[in-house]
């Protein structure tokens, strides 16, 4: 399965490749999040099952603040309520996965930054349990690094990864696998590679959800972002894959853009063009659903083309 990698391209080369391609995107609509008073719902997960429950995991934050919660809310009667005794954990942007049949949540935790008075510094951190209710913190990524996602390959775990600074500028994807989640480990994750040729140096993008595919090629639906001359934040949902067996990579395609979905709020003025990729629901019938915030101050989801059928093909 060989995949193509040309050189790297920016994201005004993507959004024209993205437009020649014409992708549908249907089927579009506002989740309505209740039970959390006047705060805003965002960068959701794609719903999951637990205890025989759908349940989708939202950032809740105030509009004026950047401190969140991560709160699990369950469908009543076409609205999203928090879930009745579900644990509320202090973080940002949330993620889920599986490995070996055991539930993986994370986000990202802020905390005062060592040493610049009045700064905050993050990083990712991962709880697990055999469900929602058993959750417990088992660990923290290195400081500085959002977006480390964990992905079961069956034979393997595979570790995406997005340093800034010296290595990763303003934020570039790595790849790794380790044989079981006890050699996760933060020398691991700040010494593996990064994917090369992904992003120029003025914009950045970070891995947000890993699907195995039937062919054994990972599909990462991800971000890709960048500055405009007035400031502004452009983020763009994108996916590629990789081979884990070669670590061969594909070029990344933008799924969608922010004038596809519905009008609405947004935090700040510099953040209305921005989709945040939650998740990814593949359908039967080639198509997916598409969970995102947007504009950092609502969640929408919208069908679009499955965008991994054509590296199931390979």
């Amino acid at each position: 399965m060989k995949l193509h990698k040309t050189a790297v391209k920016t994201c005004e080369q993507l959004l024209k490749e993205f437009a020649m391609n014409n992708a549908a995107v249907t089927d579009i609509k506002k989740l309505k999040f209740t039970g959390v008073g006047h705060k805003d719902v965002y960068n959701i997960t794609a719903p999951f099952e637990d205890e025989n429950e759908w349940v989708i995991a939202g950032r809740v934050e105030s509009r004026d603040s950047e401190h969140s919660d991560v709160v699990f809310f369950v469908e009543r009667d076409g609205e999203w309520v928090p879930r009745e005794g579900a644990p509320v954990l202090e973080l940002q942007d949330p993620l889920f996965t599986r490995i070996n049949g055991e539930l993986i949540v994370g986000g990202v935790q802020i905390y005062p930054h060592p040493v610049k008075a009045d700064a905050l510094m993050w990083r990712t951190v991962f709880y697990r349990g055999k469900n929602i209710a058993n959750l417990e913190l088992f660990f923290k990524g290195p400081d500085g690094m959002k977006d480390l996602r964990l992905v079961d390959l069956k034979d393997s775990i595979g570790v995406l990864t997005r340093p800034q600074g010296d290595k990763g500028g303003r934020g570039k994807i790595g790849f790794t696998r380790i044989s079981s989640l006890d050699e996760l480990s933060i020398p691991l994750i700040e010494e593996t590679p990064l994917l090369e040729g992904q992003f120029i140096d003025e914009e950045w993008g970070g891995a947000n959800e890993a699907h195995l595919l039937k062919n054994g090629l990972l599909g990462v639906l991800g971000h890709i972002a960048s500055f405009d001359d007035a400031g502004n934040r452009h983020y763009y949902p994108m996916v590629f894959a990789i081979n884990p067996a070669t670590g061969e990579y594909s070029d990344i395609q933008i799924i969608a853009v922010r004038n596809q979905f519905l009008p609405g709020a947004t935090k700040r003025p510099d953040l209305e063009d921005v989709v945040f990729s939650g998740g990814l629901v593949r359908q039967s019938d080639g198509t997916a659903h598409l969970y995102a915030g947007i504009s950092d101050a609502e969640a929408q989801r919208a069908t679009i083309p499955d965008p991994f059928v054509q590296f199931e093909t390979l």
